[in-house]
């Protein structure tokens, strides 16, 4: 896995801040809650994974480059 740049985990960051709602679209992983699942963005990590508080209380991150979620409106 190729790690992102700074500019990247900042834009990140920025289009995912703490509170923002999400929606999971894909995740390759057997652990993985799903497709459809809502949560709570917690934050961005070091190397842009999101971190989210899914609501059927699993925390698998959204993998950068790897994994997708689409954010939902009244987001914070």
């Amino acid at each position: 896995m190729r790690f992102p740049n700074r500019e990247t985990v900042e834009r990140v960051r920025n289009e995912y801040p703490k509170g923002t709602r999400v929606e999971l679209v894909k995740m390759d992983d057997c652990q993985a809650p799903p497709i459809g699942t809502k949560g709570t963005v917690l934050g961005v990590d070091d190397i842009a994974s999101i971190m989210v508080a899914w609501d059927n209380g699993s925390g698998l991150n959204v993998a950068y480059g790897e994994d997708i979620c689409r954010k939902l409106g009244g987001g914070k």
